[in-house]
């Protein structure tokens, strides 16, 4: 590769942009508005389906730091690349890419029922299109700023949520007047913690990993950020936990404030919640923080699409012409190819505007867990064969990966044969079947992988 300004990217992203740029992409319409989905599937026991998903989430984001600083500069698609070759390359590279799109056109279109909230006459696909010029606009800006626009972007959300966690800790402890009565027995009743048994617990898995799914976006921002080996650590572990806790205690206070069973979908939980307090102007100030919670993730998702196609056309996985770079160093032709299927996903919204987000969540729950898996299977191939010893490495190796690497694998499988996940599956089986055949078709005679 040529190593000039117009083939790189621009290492202009900060630390806490990069923190912040992983919590966006993974605090989302997954908590947001998916948090409706998971409890009408499990009840209160989905509590337990994110505190297990937040241990793999956990594993997951050690092996990949591990992995970035055992080879600098390579992102999640480099070091799959370098790890099997150019035909796993390719399958899992394509499918991380179709894979924040999906999550991308969700949170455009959550954006879009979020304001239905204020303009229920405006059609969704509408709502979404104006969403999406705004989120596209922002990312043919220079790195830094779209770093530090994300920064603040997500900062928003997490103090919402904060406030979220800290305003129903007061209300269900009876501290702030409102018309809760009994917090516990909305634990116990209706079915009890487990309403639909294990099974429901399992089966909210799907979208829990798509709520987790962003995390390995840090893999993706390290080959822009300044002084990643000293940085990358306290990124990673800091992200974990926070995230653990703004999915976890969201849920719990959720649970304690409404019956499970009272949660329509139709809305935001955390809107119903709210509303069902009776504090004046609250569901309104909620509202508009939820849109621009899903306006962040979307944020995130382009540059994560735009990034990996660039890194693709790298490894030559992918057309040449998505390895060229703005003056500024924004790789503009993946972002261009992004939004053509951005606005593909918008006209969804215009044919089916009251299934297409419940379907579209589904479908990134499969790709994150197969990129998942890909991450755990590369640090166990590639650890190894590390030339420097990097100084973050995963604690009890390998039975800490091999214990992700069955866990995701028990998982993905128990989905495919869920009869409620058959449009999913199709979709998914589809869809990797014809990357396997393209990787051969495409398949480059000499080899290619990465150079460390």
């Amino acid at each position: 590769m040529k190593n000039n300004q117009q083939q790189n990217l621009q290492k202009g992203l900060m630390p806490r942009h990069v923190q912040f740029i992983a919590l966006a992409g993974m605090i989302g319409t997954g908590i947001f508005k998916g948090s409706a989905d998971t409890l009408n599937i499990a009840g209160p026991s989905v509590i337990v389906a994110y505190l297990i998903g937040g241990l793999l989430l956990f594993i997951i984001m050690a092996a990949l730091g591990e992995m970035a600083l055992a080879f600098p500069n390579l992102n999640v698609q480099h070091l799959v690349n370098k790890a099997f070759g150019f035909q796993v390359s390719y399958l899992i590279g394509w499918l991380y890419w179709i894979n924040w799109i999906l999550v991308t056109v969700v949170e455009l279109l959550a954006a879009g029922s979020f304001l239905q909230y204020w303009f229920p006459s405006v059609p969704l696909w509408l709502l979404s299109f104006l969403c999406a010029v705004i989120i596209v606009g922002i990312n043919l800006f220079q790195v830094k700023y779209y770093g530090e626009l994300e920064f603040w972007f997500a900062g928003i959300k997490i103090i919402a949520l904060i406030a979220f966690i800290i305003l129903g800790l007061l209300l269900l402890l009876g501290l702030i007047p409102s018309n809760i009565q009994d917090p516990i027995s909305n634990f116990t009743e209706h079915g009890g913690f487990f309403p639909h048994g294990l099974s429901g617990t399992f089966s909210a898995f799907l979208v829990v990993m798509f709520s987790y799914g962003g995390a390995e976006l840090i893999g993706v921002a390290v080959t822009e950020t300044k002084d990643a080996e000293r940085v990358l650590p306290k990124i990673i572990k800091g992200a974990v936990w926070r995230v653990i806790i703004f999915y976890v205690f969201p849920i719990i206070i959720i649970c304690g404030m409404m019956p499970w069973n009272k949660v329509t979908g139709q809305d935001s939980p955390f809107v119903q919640v709210f509303s069902s307090t009776g504090l004046p102007g609250a569901a309104h100030l909620m509202n508009f923080v939820l849109l621009t919670a899903v306006l962040s993730a979307a944020n995130s998702g382009i540059y994560a699409t735009s990034r990996t196609l660039f890194s693709m056309a790298q490894s030559e996985v992918a057309p040449k012409v998505l390895a060229k770079v703005s003056s500024k160093g924004i790789p503009v032709a993946g972002i261009m190819l992004t939004s053509i299927f951005i606005l593909a996903g918008v006209y969804l919204a215009y044919l089916t505007p009251s299934q297409v987000i419940g379907y579209l969540m589904t479908i990134p729950g499969f790709t994150v867990m197969i990129i998942w898996i890909g991450i755990c299977a590369a640090q166990l191939k590639l650890r190894p064969h590390y030339k420097n010893q990097p100084a973050f490495k995963v604690k009890w190796f390998p039975y800490s990966t091999i214990f992700a690497l069955i866990s995701l694998s028990i998982i993905f499988i128990g989905f495919l044969f869920n009869a409620n996940n058959l449009i999913g599956t199709i979709v998914s089986v589809g869809t990797i079947a014809v990357l396997i055949i393209l990787s051969f078709k495409y398949r480059k005679p000499k080899g290619n992988k990465i150079i460390a």
